[in-house]
């Protein structure tokens, strides 16, 4: 490496430490220190994810037995600060500052100003938020609502809400009269939700937890625990502990899959070591990971050519259809294009195949690397497919899982948030409220936000969330949420998304979850499900942030009650006692039976998952080999300059929330403008470590921009670069999407870089991670 790429670059220096450990307990104390009362904080932390403590408003990832002293980590205990911190926004804060110059400020400086006091309502003369009382607020919705077509209303949904609130929001919606139900899961998982069921009956993974422990492999594809499902690190040191291989396929090398220091480990703590994570990691091209499981997948086919043992036959004669059009599909495959696509060596791809051939119980985990490509659905019904090759569904120790982000997103879908409701269950909710609900399909996120945009939906009620900027595209979607007739928003904090005033623009403040929930005096649970589709009960103790503040459920219950004047629901009724609103739940959903009696036993209960008794809910009742036509992404962009941009999120950030300016483990510290590159890019491309580019998206027809971002040198897959979300996602278009699922192509645009100044600086040995 030459000189010049050694200069140092402000702001970015390497962490040395290994996920984890000391520094995740430094950084923990930071956050405290900063947002809650120091004697608060310590008994609120230790009920998370407890019995009769509340559910971590950060990850899904499932609970332990409890054995543990504690069971949350750094960035759960950042989620519960970040709720429960002690800073306010007052009518008096926002008298003194316009929307105009809110705006201004940094999404980590809105969220950051504290909770949300009381119901406000936009006023244009003024260009602030005012306070208004909670039946002014839920008559002004209720006077627009009734001025327009259902179907120009979207209800969109953040996947923190809980299953009783969530119930109540598509009961609210569907007697209004549509099923434009926009959520969180359309931008991440939705490739899941549409893939997994086309393959194997069911949208959901099909593990428990339970399952590591008698896992023999695991193949980690396009996550990042350490940041996004950090509780699942105490599952991966144990494995790698007991020497199970964990190969990993990611663009990048994250710190946390390559070693990581578990803070209740005496011994690391004790003597600043840590344990290696990943047996093996494979720097995959940004969208070649298609391209890697069918390496895999053409080297069992070898495998089997040479010894007749690399495949379960008995399995898939008797549980599954279509092998032999994919093996077809597969020998067809050149080892030239699968190289090409996926940047890795045919040697390397068989390595892995002879490791899962060897292994009778395989686990494999994938996150957004995996769904968030324009063939994120095929993505997922291809690795289905390599666990279907071997019998690894529906035997313990193996299968499918998926992990989701927030900690009730698989909930959400659950309990009748989607836009594709089935027959079998609008029946039902006919059968027990006696209304007709809509049969047509409404919009998932991306069609929501195009017609915002084309002014054919006038109206937006989010229950949570960052609408506006979790999307792509935020030059054309800005400019159109502020031309919306009416805009509500269910929230805790200020974001960006409720500073797009509308003509009518509410903020509705809510309970978090660590906060108790009083309905007629008694004290109230919700329930939320796990990404393992384990449901179990929260409920919190502090006392709420301010008077004013009323639970999701009951703000839900309370618009109803306005905008529906010949309702046939007693919502009054179900807001005072949520068991009844489990109780219709349980009416109307399978899988809910006893639903009451089963959440007040320690852990809950699980959720049916056929697959794993291997009976496939599919139209054929077996599970199904699927083709994946081509082994790229659809949009190829000739030029040697075309990069693919990989959107990220810093270790001090879950979603669009931004705890901090720092991300540790890359080595990025009081920044978010820097775009991560390797070597090899740098080089072929005459750009240096430091250097300030802008870059363009490569999309045909599109002149999207991002400016101004400085390039640091990072152990990153050739022709792939990284740059953080929300911010790069301005270089996304909105329908650059997953055709079969909907969900935007945030990990794998064509872009192209130019670059903007080169500085001089000192050089001095600086070494990426």
């Amino acid at each position: 490496m030459s000189k010049k790429n050694h200069r140092t670059v402000p702001g970015v220096h390497p962490y040395d430490g290994p996920a984890g450990g000391w520094g995740a307990l430094k950084a923990t104390a930071i956050a405290v220190k900063n947002q809650m009362d120091t004697l608060k904080a310590p008994p609120t932390l230790m009920r998370t994810n407890q019995p009769d403590g509340f559910d971590c408003p950060g990850c899904a990832w499932p609970d332990k037995d409890h054995g543990s002293t504690f069971q949350f980590c750094e960035n759960g205990a950042k989620a519960v600060t970040w709720e429960a911190t002690t800073k306010r926004v007052t009518p008096a804060f926002l008298a003194e500052n316009t929307i105009t110059s809110l705006l201004q400020r940094s999404d980590y400086e809105l969220e950051g100003y504290g909770r949300l006091t009381t119901p406000l309502r936009y006023d244009a003369a003024s260009d602030t938020f005012i306070e208004v009382s909670w039946e002014e607020a839920f008559t002004r919705i209720a006077n627009k609502l009734a001025a327009l077509p259902p179907d120009e209303v979207e209800f969109y949904t953040s996947g923190r809400a809980s299953n009783e609130a969530a119930y109540l929001f598509q009961l609210f919606a569907r007697e209004y009269g549509t099923n434009n139900f926009p959520d969180c899961s359309n931008m991440c998982h939705e490739a899941t939700s549409v893939g997994l069921p086309q393959s194997i009956g069911i949208g959901k993974g099909t593990v428990l937890l339970d399952d590591f422990d008698s896992a023999e492999l695991i193949l980690s594809m396009g996550h990042n625990p350490g940041t996004n499902h950090p509780r699942m690190m105490g599952t991966l040191h144990e494995l790698a502990r007991r020497n199970v291989p964990i190969i990993v396929f990611n663009p990048l090398r994250e710190r946390a899959l390559e070693r990581f220091a578990d803070p209740q480990n005496v011994m690391e703590m004790a003597t600043n070591s840590s344990t290696d994570i990943a047996s093996t990691y494979y720097l995959v091209r940004a969208g070649g990971d298609s391209a890697a499981l069918k390496g895999i997948a053409k080297a069992v086919l070898a495998i089997e050519a040479e010894t007749g043992t690399a495949l379960d036959h008995a399995f898939i004669r008797e549980h599954t259809e279509g092998f032999e059009r994919f093996a077809a599909d597969i020998e067809a495959t050149s080892w030239a294009l699968i190289e090409q696509d996926s940047g890795l060596k045919q040697a390397d791809l068989r390595r892995v195949a002879e490791a899962y051939v060897k292994s009778n119980a395989t686990i494999l985990t994938y996150g957004m690397g995996i769904t968030q490509h324009n063939r994120g659905t095929d993505n997922v019904r291809l690795l289905v497919n390599l666990l279907l090759m071997r019998g690894n569904i529906g035997k313990p120790g193996a299968g499918v899982c998926p992990l989701r982000g927030h900690s009730n997103v698989q909930g959400n879908r659950t309990v009748g948030i989607t836009e594709k409701p089935s027959s079998d269950f609008l029946n039902k909710l006919e059968n027990v409220f006696g209304f007709t609900p809509p049969s047509h399909h409404g919009h998932d996120a991306v069609q929501a936000m195009k017609a915002i945009v084309d002014k054919q939906s006038k109206a937006l009620i989010c229950l949570g969330g960052n609408f506006a900027v979790a999307l792509p595209d935020s030059d054309v979607t800005f400019p159109a949420m502020r031309e919306l007739e009416l805009s509500v928003h269910i929230a805790t904090k200020l974001n960006r998304t409720h500073l797009l005033t509308g003509k009518e623009t509410l903020l509705l403040p809510c309970l978090g979850r660590t906060e108790l929930d009083q309905q007629s005096g008694n004290r109230q649970s919700i329930t939320v499900e796990d990404s393992m589709s384990m449901v179990h009960a929260s409920s919190g103790k502090l006392k709420p942030a301010s008077p004013l503040l009323r639970s999701e459920p009951a703000i839900v219950a309370g618009m109803a009650i306005a905008a529906l004047p010949r309702t046939r629901v007693n919502w009054n009724e179900l807001i005072a006692d949520y068991d009844l609103i489990r109780d219709l739940i349980e009416k109307t959903i399978p899988g809910f039976d006893d639903y009451n009696a089963r959440i007040r036993q320690p852990g809950g209960f699980q959720m049916p998952l056929p697959p794993r008794d291997r009976i496939w809910p599919t139209p054929s009742g077996k599970a199904m080999f699927s083709l994946y036509q081509g082994t790229h992404e659809d949009l190829t962009v000739p030029g040697d300059d075309v990069l693919r941009l990989i959107t990220l999120r810093s270790h001090d950030q879950y979603n669009t929330t931004i705890y901090a300016m720092d991300d540790r483990y890359r080595g990025v510290f009081g920044r978010r403008d820097v775009l991560f590159m390797c070597d090899f890019d740098l080089e072929r491309l005459g750009l240096e470590h430091g250097d300030v580019v802008d870059l363009e998206s490569a999309v045909p027809g599109y002149r999207m921009r991002l400016e101004s971002m400085t390039v640091i040198r990072y152990a990153i897959s050739q022709g792939s670069i990284g740059a953080y979300y929300p911010e790069a996602n301005v270089l996304i278009p909105l329908d650059y999407i997953d055709k079969e699922s909907g969900t935007p192509s945030y990990k794998s645009a064509p872009v192209r870089i130019t670059l903007r100044s080169r500085d001089v600086v000192t050089p001095q040995a600086v070494e990426s991670h």
